[in-house]
């Protein structure tokens, strides 16, 4: 029995297995303070935005936390353990490229203002709002697929911060949190084009005027921080013609989180306009003219 106790006293008085024992217990607490910190501050803050913020600040303090204390408890030896850690470490960041990649993509991601939390973007050719941004890995509930417009799929995908480094990064929301979108409305020949023309633009500015005066303040903002033209954010009716119709096109900014709704509501409220006009204005559609086939003079001939 002594010869079994002997060794384990000897082992656990080394001083490096000591230390390997507080880290590891003092890791385990500082991860039970800052999942119970998490809890507490999520049902004391109503708004989810200051809520998901705190609950990240946690994190990110558990972490600085957790390697002051490593670096508290091993102060005496850091010296011994480098040459060990250099070659574990070389190894691992062959090993973990994609990891190291992901790492640094969220670096990137926290300082470069790629997007944020909330913000609607395309990546990798997956199109959605970012809803959670980690050390790893950015989660986005998606859009579109086998679903029209913007409108979620129900689909929570994971996309790898490294993607920043390999693939374009397209935000709907930085910066100017609106887009363009555009109609075409298509006019039967005859119609009054002017008058529609003038219902075009009329419904233009009861339904969507309302974005211009803060879709121009924020474009202001990006013309003094970008080599950018300035452009009209006024609602803009166009013409043109063609074989079938007369083809108007009715363009617009938008916020992006409702570019489906206030489409349908244009379509519906100019096709109450136009029928309002007691057919002065009407939709075109397509017609198919058929020609009358010519006539064939058949005489049969008795052969005998």
């Amino acid at each position: 029995m002594d010869s079994i106790t002997a060794p384990t006293q000897q082992w656990l008085s080394d001083p490096t297995v000591v230390k390997f024992i507080i880290a590891i217990v003092g890791i385990f607490a500082i991860n039970l303070v800052v999942h119970f910190s998490r809890r507490a501050l999520s049902q004391f803050i109503p708004d989810p935005d200051i809520r998901y913020r705190f609950r990240k600040m946690i994190t990110l303090v558990g972490y600085l936390v957790t390697a002051l204390f490593i670096t508290i408890v091993f102060n005496d030896r850091l010296g011994q353990l480098t040459v060990v850690f250099g070659v574990v470490g070389a190894g691992i960041a062959f090993a973990l490229q994609e990891v190291i990649a992901s790492f640094a993509g969220w670096i990137a991601i926290s300082s470069g203002q790629f997007y944020k939390p909330g913000d609607r973007v395309q990546l990798g050719g997956i199109m959605g709002d970012v809803i959670d941004i980690s050390i790893l890995r950015t989660t986005v509930m998606e859009i579109g697929a086998w679903v029209k417009a913007d409108q979620y799929n129900g689909r929570i995908v994971r996309i790898a911060n490294s993607f920043v480094f390999k693939a374009p990064v397209f935000n709907y929301s930085a910066d100017f949190a609106f887009v363009w979108d555009e109609i075409t409305i298509p006019v039967k020949y005859g119609s009054d084009h002017r008058l529609a023309r003038q219902i075009l633009q009329q419904v233009a500015d009861e339904v969507v005027g309302g974005y211009v005066p803060q879709a121009q303040d924020e474009w202001k903002k990006l013309v003094r921080k970008y080599l950018i033209e300035d452009a009209k954010i006024e609602p803009i009716v166009t013409l043109i013609t063609n074989d079938n119709w007369i083809e108007f096109t009715l363009r617009y900014v938008v916020d992006y989180k409702v570019r489906r709704i206030k489409k349908d509501q244009l379509f519906t409220r100019i096709l109450d306009e136009f029928l309002a006009t007691d057919g002065r204005v009407a939709f075109a559609s397509t017609t198919v003219q058929i020609v009358e086939t010519p006539v064939f003079d058949v005489r049969l001939t008795n052969l005998e």
